[in-house]
């Protein structure tokens, strides 16, 4: 008797056991509600809403920090080269004698020209705006649909010689800037049209990615050859002689 009373109730015990564990089982299985479960989608693109300017500007600097990297490279080869005299260098204008006075080169809406030559106007021509295409990309070209070939725009006063020295300016241009015929500009004192290192988007297309100075001896330099450069054509008026005397 008290075995059967006992085995009975083993049998209930056993009985409530199992309800319990489909129980269990049943509310694992529910899961996420559909309003759980778009609260969940409104936090996470919210969050990716926040962040996506961050992540924007990161990257855009990144690019631009780049394009100035490759224009300072292709200025200094270009200088190197003129100093070697591996590149012929650009001729003197006839009239302009400042380097502030040569205007930035003119686009036509199209641009192609050989890999690490002149282009648009040669060395040879009396011009302000000689053009020498240094190929990043690899294409034995410079074309206008590249993001990363430069172009170098040399130019230099018509008031020295090449036995005494002469400044040669540098400007360098993205090549996707001469795509269109929209006119290119140059850096001034107010305001600075240089691009910035850091930028939102693409950057100021138009504009010089770097504008470098420089000064090139053929021959021995002397200091007096380079305080003649310095005052310019105007030396009682320039500001720049400090230190010069005639």
């Amino acid at each position: 008797m008290m075995i059967g009373k006992q085995a009975n109730k083993q049998r209930l015990q056993a009985a409530e056991a199992g309800k319990t564990s489909v129980s269990y089982l049943r509310d694992g299985e529910r899961g996420f509600t559909i309003i759980e479960s778009l609260v969940a989608i409104l936090v996470v693109s919210v969050l990716l809403i926040s962040i996506a300017p961050v992540l924007s500007l990161s990257v855009a600097t990144r690019v631009q920090s780049r394009r100035i990297e490759l224009a300072t490279q292709a200025a200094r080869s270009y200088i190197d080269a003129v100093k070697t005299k591996k590149i012929v260098a650009p001729e003197a204008p006839a009239s302009d004698t400042a380097l502030t006075n040569f205007a930035a080169p003119t686009p036509s809406g199209s641009f192609n020209c050989a890999a690490n030559s002149y282009c648009t106007t040669t060395a040879t021509s009396a011009t302000p705006t000689n053009l020498y295409c240094i190929d990043f990309d690899g294409d034995n070209s410079c074309r206008h649909s590249s993001v990363t070939d430069m172009v170098v725009q040399a130019f230099r006063p018509n008031n020295n010689t090449s036995a005494a020295g002469y400044a040669l300016g540098i400007r360098v241009y993205r090549a996707d800037a001469f795509k269109d015929s929209t006119v290119l500009v140059k850096s001034t004192s107010l305001p600075n049209n240089k691009q910035a290192t850091f930028t939102g988007g693409v950057g100021q297309r138009k504009a010089p990615l770097v504008e470098i100075t420089t000064d090139i001896n053929d021959t021995v330099p002397k200091y007096s050859d380079l305080c003649t450069r310095i005052k310019g054509p105007n030396p009682t008026t320039n500001l720049n002689d400090v230190g010069c005397s005639n």
